[in-house]
């Protein structure tokens, strides 16, 4: 059983910027929010906003009481720091979601917020208790015969030590026999260490149970694209917002993923793979439901029977997810989602509470099943009409601009879009069965943006004929064509500042139109980026090499292909034995036709060179903590052969840094 660490991979800078906009109405600024960095909400979007608040009973104080019902103790001024002062959690930043929402943020969004915002230690019935807004996710406490049984770890090890510790401060000090990863996704698994420093070391006979396939998963999901898809992410959370009225205000699903720390993991003793899948944890009965290629690939639910609670891990939850991501992840199979939730109505529609990986519980049998059926309904309808409409010839914009739950659904707070949005996951479920093509050639081959644009640009006259159409557009509230005209403006003329102004402005209020944490985030992220630039720093490589540990060298030789520039690899055939000293494995490399191929096998007689190297400096030379030179004459590599040709494949990876244009070309 090992445990591994590396800082989160995402670059997590809060930056201020200073641009205002005319035709604003007036907006009071949290005490935290000292920048004004973005415009004020314009009058319409007030009126927008405002109207949006009519179909919804946002006076409704169920979900208050049941989100504060079994409080133990909470501390709304809680700030996580790291060894060396940087901040990872600041719960304290959120204390301007209060009172009525402000003209920049959708009602709807905020009042999930508020909600998001109550922290602390609560028990959830007799031997169960959860910490909540200690991160993004929940970790769960079970109490079982000798010691307690703890359920998500949460993201970092600095977030999951101060929960703990939190817990054990006022319910006591308890081993910890068995630890449970609902499924695959690290902030359910990311703070082990953390648990494992405040116990002191990983207690003997320690149970680790965890879905089919989870260590592969945890461990791979993000390697390949991992790079694009934390830039895209800091766009997803608003990492580089402030956190004020027209900053990040949520997530939907939590407040935010903690801004950086650790990561660990542990691996599992226990595998879930079957449905119904009972099992004694401690002297407690357990019931798992094997849920893979849900929401995560590796996934379960579980039920307490001797506490009638039913833990949905992520397959429910207080706001609609996604069945696509943002930041760009594999599209989830809706139908299949909704078809476990409907199953676990038939396996456990006796249980009188529901609680869950985020957000907060359910009481009473009516209103858990309530909830699931509408939880199993919302995937099953926007499955179900997108089908239709597509099947009707209807195009993946057509079906998002149209497609509407029913009042019995989308008037209830579950159901709606805080994290994930009806109008992209339509577009989600489209692309599931269809792919990418829409079926009109005039988008099988469509020009790239930088051409299309400065041909739009001629087309409609000119910049300033289309700054005064977006003027005008942006004066009527129309700000979604406004951002789309100006978006080929801005690419075609990148440097030109009264375009990125408007076009921010825009974006600004579409931003505060959202009542999507993410799409807020999203919009807002573009604004700030098209008045300050880029981050200043990318994704660091050098800092993920514990937790890479962890993954099998030929995910990292498939990783590696995938770096490989093909262009500066045309006409080169080499091969290369690469020689584990301490896993006591050899794999070939051959590259041909500028594609890389691997495989563990017997060294090749034809190779070019054999390298021989521990698993540890082959991750620093990949990741490139070492250059060249170091790398060709170091103690710690063994070359047989050619070290030019050695060097030349190197040569052919690329570095990417993750910092990258997403708003300007």
């Amino acid at each position: 059983m090992k445990s591994r660490t590396a800082w989160v991979l995402a670059p997590l800078l809060i930056l201020v910027a200073l641009v205002a906009c005319s035709r604003e109405a007036p907006l009071e600024l949290g005490p935290d929010a000292d920048d004004r960095s973005h415009a004020r909400p314009t009058i319409l979007t007030a009126q927008s906003n405002a109207r949006a608040a009519i179909e919804l009973n946002l006076d409704d104080q169920t979900d208050f009481e049941n989100a504060r019902r079994g409080l133990i103790a909470s501390d709304p001024e809680l700030v996580v720091k790291r060894e060396n002062g940087a901040i990872v959690w600041d719960q304290k930043a959120y204390a301007f979601v209060e009172g009525d929402a402000p003209a920049s943020v959708h009602p709807s969004l905020w009042r999930q917020a508020k909600l998001n915002n109550i922290h602390g230690l609560f028990e959830v019935t007799e031997g169960i208790y959860q910490l909540r807004g200690f991160d993004l996710s929940n970790m769960t406490i079970i109490e079982g015969q000798t010691g307690w049984i703890l359920v998500d770890p949460l993201t970092v090890s600095e977030t999951a030590a101060r929960a703990l510790e939190f817990a054990r401060k006022h319910l006591g000090v308890k081993p910890v026999q068995a630890i449970l990863f609902t499924h695959s996704h690290v902030d359910h698994f990311g703070g082990i260490d953390g648990v494992l420093s405040v116990l002191g070391r990983a207690p003997d006979g320690l149970r680790v149970i965890a879905p089919k396939g989870f260590m592969e998963e945890a461990t791979s999901e993000n390697l390949m694209a991992g790079i694009a898809m934390s830039r895209r992410a800091t766009y997803q959370y608003g990492r580089n917002l402030a956190r004020s009225p027209r900053g990040h205000v949520d997530t939907g699903l939590g407040k935010e993923p903690p801004r950086q720390g650790t990561i660990g993991i542990l691996a599992p003793t226990d595998i879930i793979d079957h449905t119904p899948q009972p099992m004694i944890i401690d002297g407690v009965r357990f019931v798992f439901q094997y849920t893979p290629e849900s929401e995560a690939p590796a996934e379960f639910t579980f039920y307490l029977p001797d506490k009638k609670a039913f833990c949905g891990s992520d397959l429910v939850s207080r706001n609609m997810h996604n069945i696509y991501t943002l930041r760009g992840t594999k599209v989830r199979d809706a139908l299949g989602w909704s078809g476990y939730i409907d199953q676990a109505i038939e396996l456990f529609g006796n249980a009188e509470i529901c609680f869950a990986s985020h957000h907060w519980p359910t009481w009473g049998n009516a209103a858990v099943i309530d909830f699931l059926e509408k939880q199993r309904d919302t995937y099953k309808y926007l499955h179900d009409q997108t089908l239709r409409m597509a099947n009707s010839g209807m195009t993946p914009l057509e079906i998002a601009e149209e497609i509407q739950l029913p009042k019995s659904l989308r008037t209830v707070f579950p159901s709606r879009g805080y994290y994930g949005t009806l109008r992209h996951n339509a577009k989600a479920v489209y692309q599931w069965y269809f792919g990418w093509y829409d079926g009109n050639p005039a988008n099988l081959d469509p020009l790239p943006p930088e051409d299309a644009a400065s041909r739009y640009v001629d087309l409609m006259g000119g910049t300033e004929a289309i700054l005064r159409a977006a003027q005008k557009s942006y004066d009527q509230g129309e700000y979604r064509w406004a951002a789309e005209i100006l978006n080929h403006l801005v690419f075609a003329h990148p440097k030109n500042t009264q375009a990125r102004a408007l076009l921010a402005r825009s974006y600004d209020q579409l931003g505060y139109r959202s009542e999507s944490g993410p799409w807020r985030d999203e919009y807002l992220a573009a604004a700030h980026e098209l008045r300050h630039g880029l981050p200043e720093a990318g994704l660091n490589l050098q800092d993920t090499l514990g937790f890479l540990r962890e993954i099998p060298p030929p995910r990292f030789f498939d990783s590696m292909a995938a770096r490989i520039n093909g262009p500066e690899a045309e006409g080169m055939d080499m091969t290369i034995n690469v020689e584990f000293s301490d896993l006591g494995q050899t794999h070939v490399l051959h590259l041909v036709n500028s594609v890389l191929h691997h495989k563990e096998a017997p060294a090749s007689e034809d190779a070019s060179v054999t390298i021989r190297l521990t698993h540890d400096f082959f991750l620093k030379l990949l990741v490139g903590s070492t250059n060249w030179r170091e790398i060709l004459f170091s103690d710690d590599l063994e070359v047989d052969g050619s070290r030019m040709d050695l060097f030349r494949f190197l040569s052919l990876l690329d570095r990417p840094t993750g910092r990258f244009n997403i708003v300007t070309p």
